[in-house]
């Protein structure tokens, strides 16, 4: 196996991801989106979900409005998997305008693109709704698609999570995805301010420091190594890390390492075991642990799920 060069270098795809999957961060737990989702669900019924463009988690998991059936599907590996890939594709038919998808179980979703500029930073998300009532025959259907599929879902319950899948007229749907378009360009406008607040707020030796854990996170970086780079005491730096990035330094540099094994984890020629020494952890099982806590799965499910949605996509 020939030797590559994994580090991530500031300004190369890897920081940036990061720095984009914190702006999202930011905007989710901003008290624009919290009421507007509030407000959402409440007029509409329907689950709405803010994700980064490089998310790959399912959208609306653990959220109340989510569709019930769907909830169920995601229990299943399989159906799990099918169902990330039609979320891709929807926010992949996000072209300047929105995009709605009808999944393989009749269930349309919906994308809405949050731009910088013409730059598309996250996706909003909604749907899990039909826009006719479904027919015995349709359900039967379905219902026979999930037991060819070998999926292990009570046949009744099913039955009773598809039919009571919302309906919502065509026009009226459309209507709402409209209204969740200006939503998107009023989080568009308020991403903008959030980067301009950052950029004049951040004191050059934390930017600086960030600049160094992002150049050599697969080093042994210990709180007063970064803050000897960034020329404080250790004491204070870390007071003011946590007060500009909202997160502990410990936290930080693990988030980072997590990022760049994502997309290490895109190449199936390197071992989990290879990526987690590569990014700078020297356990596989401390590895394994803050991977799951902070993606919220193992490195070996992220993986499947991500060779499974790349290999419909080639």
């Amino acid at each position: 196996m020939v030797a590559v060069d994994f580090r991530a270098k500031p300004g190369t795809a890897a920081a940036t991801s990061t720095a984009n999957s914190r702006l999202v961060e930011a905007l989710a737990g901003s008290a624009t989106f919290r009421e507007y989702q509030r407000a959402f669900g409440a007029a509409t019924g329907l689950p709405l979900t803010l994700r980064a463009v490089e998310g790959w988690q399912l959208a609306h998991q653990g959220d109340q409005r989510q569709n019930g059936f769907c909830s169920l599907m995601s229990k299943e590996n399989h159906s799990c998997a099918a169902c990330l890939r039609m979320q891709q594709r929807v926010c992949e038919g996000v072209n300047g305008v929105p995009c709605t998808l009808r999944c393989s179980f009749g269930i349309n979703e919906s994308a809405v693109g949050v731009k910088i500029g013409k730059e598309i930073i996250a996706y909003l998300q909604t749907g899990q709704v039909f826009f006719k009532a479904p027919k015995p025959e349709q359900t039967n259907r379905v219902l026979n698609q999930i037991k060819a599929l070998g999926l292990k879902v009570d046949r009744q319950e099913a039955a009773l999570h598809y039919n009571e899948t919302p309906v919502v007229q065509i026009g009226e749907y459309q209507a709402t995805i409209r209204l969740l378009q200006f939503f998107a360009d009023q989080l568009g406008v308020l991403a903008n301010q959030i980067l301009l607040q950052q950029k004049d707020a951040e004191p050059a030796q934390i930017t600086r420091a960030r600049q160094y854990i992002e150049a050599n996170s697969h080093e042994d970086l210990s709180l007063a190594i970064v803050a000897r780079q960034a020329g404080m005491s250790t004491f204070y730096f870390c007071k003011m890390f946590k007060k500009v990035t909202g997160v502990h330094f410990a936290r930080y540099v693990s988030c980072v390492r997590v990022e760049k094994a994502k997309n290490l984890l895109l190449n199936p020629n390197y071992r989990v075991s290879e990526i987690a020494f590569e990014i700078g952890f020297q356990s596989l099982t401390h590895f394994n642990r803050i991977f799951k806590n902070i993606a919220g799965q193992s490195p070996t499910e992220y993986r499947r799920h991500l060779s499974v949605n790349l290999g419909t996509r080639k």
